[in-house]
């Protein structure tokens, strides 16, 4: 990478950074102070594409399905306008597990009865409704990870836990910007720096000396793939250890997810605030992705 470029994409990590901590300082919240079993949903009619921050995504490969996480609640974009689900929370970190289960955390917002900030809370009914978990009132996951062994989250230090439950601080070095994980327990964090990876579930972690500076990650089993603020999509076949440029996108990236369509071919999809973008040919070129 040269100088330059390594220069620019800062820029435009340190500029993201700056837009999530003024998303996250600016959430209308509510004032109740008890955390309740379980939040139902509210009203789910909304035009066009979501306007809020994005946050995060979900894809299911099965049905196309994709749910987005942004400062409005969560969305989704599979059809056109797009359809809230669930009530009204700033979805700070976002994540989603194999077997569907989301979990996420940030801060309650109109008539969301959660403490803030909101914790860890969980929905196995695709959003809309969240259970809290864990550490209501106390913590605020602005990017959370999933292995087969756990979950990973950062709020100014990097956490993991076993169970959503309990908590363990493993390092404060680490200023991750997004985390994520494969289902085997390797963990990409992407900061101002360059990028961390850790191969046991986010409790030690080394930098990666040669991988471009990118904004956002995410895993299709072991393969790795990443997007630089410019919006270049990279591709690492061994977890995040070398990578490889591929194609780029035409926005700016606000979130990204992946999964294998067969035995060496993945499919790529980039949220950017005017759309989605979805690449079928492992990263090398993008569509807009159309509306059913």
């Amino acid at each position: 990478m040269s100088s330059s470029l390594s220069r620019t994409a800062r820029l435009g990590l340190t500029a993201a950074l700056a837009v999530l901590l003024s998303a996250c300082t600016t959430t209308t919240t509510s004032t109740s102070t008890s955390a309740p079993d379980s939040m139902s949903a509210g009203p789910t009619a909304t035009a066009g594409y979501p306007s809020g921050h994005i946050h995060g995504m979900s894809v299911d490969p099965g049905t196309n399905r994709i749910l987005l996480a942004t400062h409005d609640g969560l969305f989704n974009v599979t059809q056109s306008p797009a359809q809230q689900v669930g009530p009204s929370i700033d979805l700070m970190g976002f994540t989603s597990t194999g077997d569907g289960t989301l979990y996420a955390s940030g801060h309650p917002g109109p008539g969301t009865e959660l403490p803030n900030p909101v914790g860890l809370i969980t929905s196995t009914d695709d959003g809309r409704t969240w259970k809290p978990v864990s550490r209501q009132g106390e913590t605020d996951f602005h990017s959370l990870a999933a292995t087969n062994d756990g979950l990973i989250g950062h709020e100014g230090q990097i956490l993991t836990s076993p169970d959503g439950h309990h908590w363990t601080v493993t390092t404060d070095e680490v200023p991750a910007y997004n985390l994520a994980a494969a289902s085997s327990g390797t963990v990409l964090a992407t900061t101002e720096q360059g990028l961390y990876r850790s191969e046991d579930n986010g409790t030690t972690w080394e930098t990666v000396p040669d991988a471009p500076l990118m904004i956002f990650t995410t895993f299709a089993g072991n393969t790795a793939i990443g997007v630089t603020p410019d919006g270049t999509i990279h591709t690492s076949v061994d977890a995040g250890l070398t990578w490889a440029q591929r194609g780029s996108i035409q926005g700016e990236p606000a979130a990204i997810a992946a999964a294998h369509t067969n035995d060496d071919t993945h499919r790529i999809w980039v949220a950017t605030a005017e759309g989605i973008e979805v690449s079928s040919d492992n990263g090398a070129t993008f569509t807009p992705l159309a509306a059913p």
